[in-house]
């Protein structure tokens, strides 16, 4: 096996050991050679072996067009965004493509597109429904026992539970019931309030022990159903949010339609090479 480059991005940075780590292996052309051994269980066991939330696998099709797939520690994933903007960042920092190309990414969750605009990165990602459940939904109840505070609503997306809780104080103080959370049948329980400050619109926190995350510390995904939410509540398209996790991270949003922008920066902390 040919060595490999690795890299590891700090995505929605503004500086280093901040926002959310992702590592970026960029893959040989085509990954089809018989020896080059990188089927699914070695890009999981790569993953597990990163043990950060997201470890991103890119192969270059032609042109700006990449190949992307997302593994966490313990699953692959549909859908990641901070790593499809850590990628991005790799590509236009550490290979050939000119910091003025879109890159096109071929995804399970289909096209994704991001954009460079010195430095600040805009990924346009589709929109995911959100849809509310009635107080006496089956997982209403659970999702009270979980989070042990006032939910002012509980809605569902296509993978995920979104709750609404009441202040952002309480969103800090939030210590959720892991094994209990990591019980249903779902990838993430995102939690969100509105901000107290001035400059952000809301705020909110992501649990996903179920593909071995109990938090991430900022989740781009998560804003596909983030940003038409408040969107709708707050009446207004461009939005600015913060994930308060304890690393921490912002991003800058925008409803599209049936389409969301997000936006964020990134930073390099490691380069290095598989052998």
């Amino acid at each position: 096996m040919m060595s490999l480059k690795i890299y590891q991005v700090d995505a929605f940075a503004n500086e280093p050991f901040t926002g959310n780590p992702a590592a970026i292996c960029l893959l040989e052309e085509d990954n089809k050679k018989k020896d080059t051994l990188y089927d699914d269980q070695w890009m999981q066991l790569l993953a597990a072996e990163m043990n950060l939330s997201e470890t991103a696998f890119v192969t270059k099709k032609e042109g700006n067009i990449y190949s992307l797939r997302w593994f966490t520690p313990t699953t692959e994933v549909k859908l990641c965004g901070h790593a499809t903007l850590a990628t991005a960042h790799i590509l236009w920092t550490e290979t050939d493509l000119a910091a003025d190309k879109v890159v096109i990414f071929e995804t399970l969750s289909g096209r994704l597109e991001v954009s460079n605009n010195n430095g600040l990165m805009t990924m346009n990602f589709p929109v995911e429904t959100v849809t509310p459940l009635d107080s006496d939904n089956k997982y209403t109840a659970q999702i009270n026992d979980i989070l042990s505070c006032h939910c002012l609503g509980v809605y569902q997306t296509k993978e995920d539970l979104l709750v609404e809780i009441d202040s952002e104080e309480a969103l800090e103080k939030l210590q959720p019931n892991i094994p209990l959370l990591a019980t249903l049948p779902i990838r993430c329980l995102i939690v969100t309030a509105k901000s107290k400050k001035a400059d952000l619109d809301f705020v909110s926190r992501v649990f996903g022990p179920a593909v071995g995350i109990n938090e991430d510390p900022v989740t781009g995904s998560a804003h596909c159903s983030l940003t038409p939410f408040w969107a709708n509540k707050l009446n207004k398209n461009k939005l600015s949010a913060r994930q308060i996790s304890k690393r921490g991270g912002n991003l800058s949003l925008q409803l599209l339609g049936n389409r969301v922008a997000i936006s964020g920066t990134a930073i390099t902390v490691l380069k290095g090479k598989l052998t």
